[in-house]
């Protein structure tokens, strides 16, 4: 780690003696690199459920990519899609939507053009593209199993977007907008990577740290009380304020600093493991088993 990254991992608070809440990432997270869920998850997810600790998704995923998981997970608890500009209840009912300012989108969609980077829009269940052919977006399509809307002019969905993603294969340069668009969009967007390939221009309050407390609202339970996992740069928020942050470890060591532990990567159970050596043992035996 850099000193910059130690001294702010060293200045975080001790992690909470309590959780009655997770919340989660699933890419990079509790998904493994092939968008699966592992037998050990799947078992760690069982033994929350049976202490009386619910799991609640959290994703910049749009929300069908997220919910398309819970028969697998057996879990049916309220989420938030687009990095927490949308939040939804158990049943898949919208509670509160947030939507990015559309001058904020013009800007974000022409820094996007002048770099060649292929821009997405997310409005609700929407997910709109210019051509369904290129680049990710056949990537992408398969993994959340939805067919994107193809439009050759964003205009008239300007005013409804919940989330602007740019998507590239140069990586540096995604990082390296991710800089200079959050200085341009600073007070108006929330930006940050999802993934290497992914940057994402999100409404201001929409962030991480929102759904958690959203999360947390909804179940009566404080943020003190909450244990997360997450792994890139838009987990930050939820990791800097939940009782017990956890990283991956596939996370940076930017990422890494404001959590109080790090588990091992997504291609070893890390999320499994995590559950099993820093969450359960925090459980208090007196919750109610989550049906």
């Amino acid at each position: 780690m850099k000193t910059d990254d130690i001294a702010r991992h060293d200045a975080k608070p001790a992690p909470t003696d309590t959780v009655r809440l997770v919340v989660t990432d699933m890419d990079g997270t509790l998904l493994t690199p092939e968008k699966q869920v592992t037998h050990a998850s799947l078992d760690a997810i069982a033994k929350l459920n049976a202490t009386g600790v619910p799991v609640c998704l959290v994703s910049s995923r749009a929300p069908h990519g997220i919910s398309m998981y819970f028969d697998a997970l057996k879990i049916r608890t309220p989420y938030a899609g687009l990095n927490g500009a949308a939040i939804f209840d158990a049943d898949g009912h919208l509670i509160s939507s947030l939507s990015l300012d559309a001058g904020a989108v013009r800007d974000a969609i022409d820094m996007f053009d002048v770099h060649e980077i292929d821009p997405w829009l997310f409005c609700g269940n929407d997910w709109i593209v210019r051509d369904a052919s290129i680049g990710y977006v056949p990537h992408e399509a398969r993994v959340i199993r939805t067919t994107p809307h193809e439009t050759k002019d964003f205009t008239p969905w300007e005013g409804k977007v919940g989330k602007v993603t740019g998507s590239s294969a140069d990586y540096d340069l995604l990082e390296r907008l991710e800089g200079e668009i959050g200085q341009m969009l600073e007070g108006r967007a929330s930006v940050a990577r999802s993934a290497p390939y992914y940057l994402d221009i999100t409404p201001l309050e929409a962030n991480k740290g929102h759904a958690l407390r959203e999360m947390g609202r909804l179940f009566n339970i404080p943020v003190h009380e909450i244990a997360c996992l997450g792994d890139m740069r838009n987990d930050i928020p939820m990791l800097s304020i939940a009782g017990l942050a956890i990283a991956m470890g596939n996370a940076t060591d930017e990422v890494a600093s404001y959590a109080h532990v790090q588990t091992v990567t997504n291609e070893q159970d890390g999320w499994a493991r995590a559950i099993e050596q820093f969450v359960l043992p925090r459980v208090p035996a007196t919750l109610t088993p989550v049906k």
